[in-house]
This record gives C-alpha cells, sequence and structure tokens, in this order.
C-alpha cells in the first residue's frame, strides 16, 4: 500500500475542508465596497466565542435585512439590527454586537468614505499595518483582524500568503509544515484563502484531522 505523503494530506484537505466563509455566507467576495464590507461584518461576527455556523447564518441575515453596506448599517436602528442577529441564532452578544456594528458602519464611514479599499490604500502593503487599522473597529480582535486578512488575500494579493496562528495550529494538527511558503508549495496552486480557511476549519473541529486524513490513505 503506497504511503501517504504531505501532498495527498493537503489536496484531501482541500477537498474536504476548502471553502471559504466568505463563500459559506453568500458572499461573492471581490475587491469592491460591498463585499468587502459584508466580509468585515463577518469576521467580527466569526471572532466571538459562538459557532461559526451560528456566525455565517447572522451574516446572512444581516444581508437579507438590506444592511450590507456601511450607511446601511448606520442607518438601521439598534433594535433592527438585534433583530437580525437573533434571526441569525446570534443571540449571546446581540445587543453588544448590534452597538458594534453600528459604531464600526459610522467609522467605516468617517474614515474611509464606506470604502474599506481606502483602508488598503493607507496600509500601502504594509500587512501589519492593515491589521492595526482593521483593530480599530469596534469588537475587532486580533482573531477578527486574522479571518479578515485570511479571506481578504483572495482580492488583495500583497496579503498572500496570510497563514496566521489558527491555520498553522491546523497545520500541525495534520502533521504539515507551518512554514507558509511549503505549505502553499504543498497546494499546488490552490487560492490562499481557500487553503487557510481549510486549515482553520480542521483547527476547530475535532474530528477534521481523522476525516482528512481518511479522505488522504483513499486517494
Amino acid at each position: 500500500m503506497a504511503r501517504t505523503t504531505r501532498r495527498d494530506k493537503v489536496r484531501a484537505l482541500l477537498d474536504t475542508y476548502g471553502r471559504t466563509y466568505a463563500d459559506e455566507a453568500g458572499i461573492r467576495l471581490a475587491d469592491t465596497p460591498q463585499p468587502l464590507y459584508r466580509l468585515l461584518v463577518l469576521a467580527g461576527l466569526l471572532s466571538a466565542r459562538i459557532r461559526a455556523g451560528v456566525a455565517v447564518a447572522a451574516s446572512k441575515e444581516l444581508s437579507a435585512a438590506g444592511l450590507r453596506s456601511p450607511r446601511a448599517m448606520a442607518a438601521a436602528t439598534w433594535q433592527q439590527r438585534v433583530d437580525a442577529l437573533g434571526r441569525g441564532g446570534y443571540r449571546r452578544y446581540d445587543e453588544r454586537t448590534a452597538t458594534q456594528l453600528g459604531d464600526g458602519a459610522e467609522l467605516a464611514g468617517s474614515r474611509y468614505g464606506g470604502d474599506l479599499r481606502g483602508m488598503r490604500a493607507r496600509a500601502d502593503g504594509d500587512v501589519a499595518e492593515l491589521r492595526r487599522e482593521l483593530r480599530e473597529f469596534p469588537g475587532m480582535g486580533p482573531a477578527g483582524a486574522d479571518i479578515f486578512l485570511r479571506e481578504a488575500q483572495a482580492v488583495w494579493p500583497e496579503v498572500a500568503p496570510y497563514l496566521d496562528a489558527k491555520t498553522l495550529q491546523g497545520a500541525r494538527l495534520l502533521g504539515l509544515p507551518e512554514a507558509p511558503a511549503r505549505l502553499t508549495e504543498l497546494a499546488d496552486g490552490a487560492d490562499p484563502s481557500v487553503l487557510a480557511a481549510a486549515l482553520a476549519r480542521v483547527a476547530l473541529d475535532k474530528d477534521a484531522v481523522r476525516t482528512v486524513e481518511e479522505a488522504a490513505a483513499a486517494r
């Protein structure tokens, strides 16, 4: 029986868990204002201590309520934001998050004119500066900034490869190298945002390692 290689594992990883959270939330990511803002909201929701599926559902409800831009989010009432979060099952943090969403929308409007490409321009290729600016949004801690950058690297190539501590934890659990260059090489040209999302999912799911290893062995 042939030995399972690291490349086999990465291929199985991508086949099994290779879906970004933006895609799961119905965000067709592009370097345009609305998808980038929706990604910012999603990253903030995902950074709370709540199941990823609930955060994704809440993101979808905010979008369905028309809150897809900083202007729309800021114009909504606090109760409208709470209600949309609640419909997504995001109840544990709904009141605080509703306030943070409103304050963050005001910040996006006043600082970047509602267009997060302005944040990218201000950072001018400096990923550490981009991460710092992201953390100025209310409720956006280190985890949220990492999530945003993991996903945004699909449309902001200067960020790639962005493999944060959570993705490297997933690599370690699978016995894969933790050097970003080596990981992306094993991925054979796969979108680094998809690779990062897959590795993060492994880090968050206790059954994922076995699932990937079984899929790799069956190749």
